[in-house]
């Protein structure tokens, strides 16, 4: 997955302050980002603290790695039947 440029407190930050009445292309001007990004960040992490943001982080580096270590283990299957044989 691609690292973004943008901490997590910088995000939160940003979602805090459009929602304090700053407009979101004043916002997006000023981080150098598009208001699709913006909305990205809104629809993913509104409602949500900076340690929910890290917790949901880790969650899903654990689902991919979860992910691709059962892909290993399922190409192993087929490979093991034929050695057997």
């Amino acid at each position: 997955m691609k690292k973004s440029r943008f901490t997590d407190g910088q995000i939160m930050a940003a979602l805090k302050r459009v929602e304090a009445g700053l407009a979101v292309p004043e916002i997006c001007r000023e981080l150098g980002i598009s208001s699709a990004t913006f909305y990205k960040w809104r629809a993913k992490f509104g409602g949500m603290d900076t340690s929910m943001m890290a917790r949901m982080k880790e969650l899903e580096d654990e689902n991919r790695r979860l992910k691709k270590m059962y892909l290993q283990e399922k190409l192993k299957v087929p490979a093991l039947s034929q050695h057997l044989e």
